[in-house]
């Protein structure tokens, strides 16, 4: 029984050696931000809580070295850097910084970031009320100032003039996202689920679910949702009133998310698409632009990937 035991420890001894020899490399990137983007009080925070897994900048714990271990670190850090990397935030348009810093803000408010399972092992990185707080005003800073914008009136004019004479271009073949996803108009007789508004970007949109998504929300049934569900959230511009009421301008698109865990099993459960402007233009060049849409979504896992709660009553 000794001997066998022994043998048993070498062998297990030999195996976690043996996998010390593969350790997934992490990209370190090629640039780091020389320019002062955040005030000193948000960089502090981001850097405790954020940069260990999305900035070139990589602090991590002996414990984080060892494989196995070491093949999540390098998997979860390489994806974090493909949707946010603040070594190379100065490089995005001030649009696309206010966008990804709104995203950022809105996960942690909804404890999806950082990642339970990296807490357990760096408690440090929890981010407190009062520094949530602190993200939450420095984030509502970047928001365009809501006033009236007479280009988006003009905007907005224009494409009412053209669907009121009939003269918005329609595609006369339904748009196909490159995977095989179609433009479903038939969401414009759906019942609304919720309501969004993003002040980062000055945009208004509407969700709205398909019979099916809707009966799993009058059953309770949303976690995870049916297949056959289909949730669109339409997107418009946001305009100022000059007396300070807020209404949706110019159409800008409608994305879709639906459900099918066999067919969409690579994407989790999820077929995503999104349609541009009154041309209805699909949105990405290739099927990559899903990694986008999942990246995303990742943080909300525990709401079957859905942001948007429906509407209680």
């Amino acid at each position: 029984m000794k001997n066998k035991m022994i043998t048993t420890g070498l062998v297990i001894t030999g195996i976690f050696a043996l996998m010390q020899l593969y350790r997934p490399k992490i990209d370190k990137g090629h640039h780091e931000s020389q320019k002062k983007v955040f005030p000193h009080d948000v960089q502090v925070i981001l850097k405790n809580s954020c940069y260990d897994c999305h900035s070139n900048q990589q602090n991590l714990k002996w414990f984080d070295q060892i494989a196995p271990a070491n093949w999540i670190v390098a998997d979860h850090v390489n994806r974090a850097k493909s949707v946010l990397n603040f070594s190379e935030f100065d490089q995005l348009q001030k649009s696309d910084q206010n966008t990804k810093i709104w995203g950022a803000v809105n996960k942690i408010m909804l404890g999806a970031m950082p990642l339970k399972s990296y807490l357990t092992l760096h408690p440090e990185a929890k981010v407190s009320n009062a520094d949530l707080e602190k993200l939450k005003k420095y984030a509502l800073t970047l928001a365009p100032e809501q006033k009236k914008d007479t280009a988006k009136d003009h905007k907005l004019n224009l494409q009412y003039a053209a669907w009121r004479d009939k003269e918005m271009k329609t595609p006369q073949k339904s748009p196909v996202a490159v995977n095989g996803i179609a433009y479903i108009p038939e969401y414009k007789n759906w019942t609304p689920i919720s309501t969004t508004q993003r002040i980062d970007n000055g945009t208004l949109r509407i969700i709205f679910g398909n019979n099916i998504a809707i009966q799993a929300i009058k059953e309770h049934h949303t976690n995870p949702w049916p297949d056959g569900s289909i949730i669109a959230k339409v997107n418009w511009e946001s305009l100022t009133t000059p007396d300070g009421n807020i209404s949706p301008g110019a159409f800008r698109a409608v994305e879709y998310m639906i459900k099918d865990r066999k067919k969409y099993a690579s994407t989790k459960g999820w077929g995503w698409a999104r349609f541009l402007t009154t041309d209805l233009k699909p949105y990405g060049n290739d099927e990559s632009f899903t990694k986008e849409c999942v990246n995303c979504h990742t943080p909300v896992a525990n709401t079957d990937y859905v942001f948007t709660l429906p509407m209680q009553h």
